[in-house]
């Protein structure tokens, strides 16, 4: 009886291990059926992910606007006063003893510049004066003789000779009486010439005076930008004289950057036959108005000639290379194919593009000096504007996109 109990309790285990090495070798078996299964789906995936290219860069794109630009015409030329005045003395001999203005003054017409020592003038004013009334005393006694002589004519007391003589006494010393009052009058212009005073408004560019100096007649004490104003004498070809006219705006640029507007007031008559060029005079802005820009500087500027409309592309778009001008343009397939353009006028970041383009042209815009023609690329939106919401970025159509597609759909 032990001996049967054994044998039954020796069978059960021999049917539990047979039982758990049964389901063991199912397990294995079905491990291993899934895991081949999961290897044959990632197979293939992995081989097109092999044999499919990436992307050299990630970009945006932009499509070219037609926009409304400026026809301009560039010229330079020299910044100068409009008119200037020497002012200077007109008194021979005298000295200098008060300056009462200096460079940059802004004075008013028949404003006092600067005084002589009046002295010497006071004292031939005097001296005029007493000859005059010298002068004055001998014409009434000659008067008086020949009223007299006039009367004895008559009575045969004088000859006629000496009756000629009171005569031509009276008008010589009639004719003294007159030079002296000229002597005098003279005396008088040179005492008020002792001020030396401004023939027009205007800001003084230039002083020579100086207290205590004995100058001659005609000699130049200051200069005068007269009533302030100043003038561009643009230089242009006369090839495009004929594009500018008087009243044409325009605008000046100095050196330092700053801008002040003006208007064409007048042409020259004549073209230089050294350069071909004629000058172009053009108002601008008092002194007093631009302080910026100065006479005697050199300046360029635009002649606004008008407007017209103008296929224009963000200057980040053109790549210089080689001499010319390039843009990068997006294929379907996601490749980007070089164009050699020409440009033209730039207003802000957007530059006029003159050459033809595709009515569906789409050009790289960032990252286009990175890349070359064939170059496949990922696009993305353009950044957008301060305080406006970040818009998705998208993948771009063809096997890059499709490439983005299956790698977010794995994830």
């Amino acid at each position: 009886m032990n001996e049967a109990r054994t044998m039954r309790t020796m069978k059960r285990s021999t049917l539990l291990i047979v039982a758990a090495v049964v389901v063991l070798l199912i397990a294995a078996a079905a491990f291993m059926f899934m895991g081949g299964k999961s290897a044959d789906k990632g197979a293939p995936k992995s081989k097109d992910a092999a044999a499919q290219p990436r992307p050299a860069l990630t970009v945006s794109v932009a499509r070219p606007e037609t926009s409304e630009l400026g026809i301009e015409l560039s010229a330079n030329g020299n910044v100068a006063a409009w008119q200037e005045a020497s002012i200077g003395s007109e008194s021979n001999g005298l000295r200098l003893a008060e300056v009462r203005v200096n460079v940059g003054d802004v004075v008013k017409k028949g404003q006092v510049l600067a005084t002589f020592s009046p002295e010497t003038v006071q004292a031939d004013v005097a001296q005029a004066r007493a000859s005059l009334a010298e002068a004055k005393a001998t014409a009434a006694d000659a008067a008086g003789n020949a009223a007299r002589a006039r009367t004895l004519q008559q009575t045969g007391a004088l000859s006629q000779q000496q009756i000629n003589q009171y005569q031509t006494t009276e008008q010589t010393a009639k004719a003294r009486v007159e030079a002296a009052e000229a002597a005098l009058a003279a005396q008088q212009v040179r005492g008020r010439n002792t001020q030396v005073l401004a023939p027009d408004d205007g800001v003084i560019s230039a002083r020579t005076a100086t207290v205590g100096s004995v100058v001659a007649a005609g000699t130049e004490l200051f200069r005068l930008i007269r009533q302030g104003r100043l003038e561009w004498r643009a230089e242009v070809t006369s090839y495009e004289l004929g594009r500018v006219a008087v009243g044409t705006p325009a605008v000046i640029t100095s050196a330092s950057g700053a801008q002040v507007k003006g208007t064409v007031r007048s042409i020259a008559p004549t073209v230089d036959p050294q350069t071909r060029a004629a000058l172009v005079y053009v108002d601008m802005p008092s002194i007093q108005q631009s302080t910026a820009i100065k006479a005697g500087m050199f300046a360029r500027g635009e002649f606004q000639l008008g407007r017209s409309g103008a296929l224009t592309v963000p200057q980040a778009a053109v790549v210089p290379r080689d001499g010319f001008n390039h843009l990068l343009l997006l294929q379907p397939d996601s490749r980007v194919a070089q164009l050699k353009v020409d440009t033209g006028r730039r207003v802000g970041d957007r530059i006029e593009i003159t050459s033809k383009l595709p009515d569906d042209a789409r050009v790289v815009v960032q990252g286009a000096g990175f890349l070359n023609d064939g170059d496949l690329v990922r696009v993305v939106d353009a950044p957008a504007a301060p305080g406006a919401p970040a818009a998705p970025a998208k993948a771009a159509s063809g096997p890059a996109g499709a490439a983005g597609a299956a790698g977010a759909a794995a994830k």
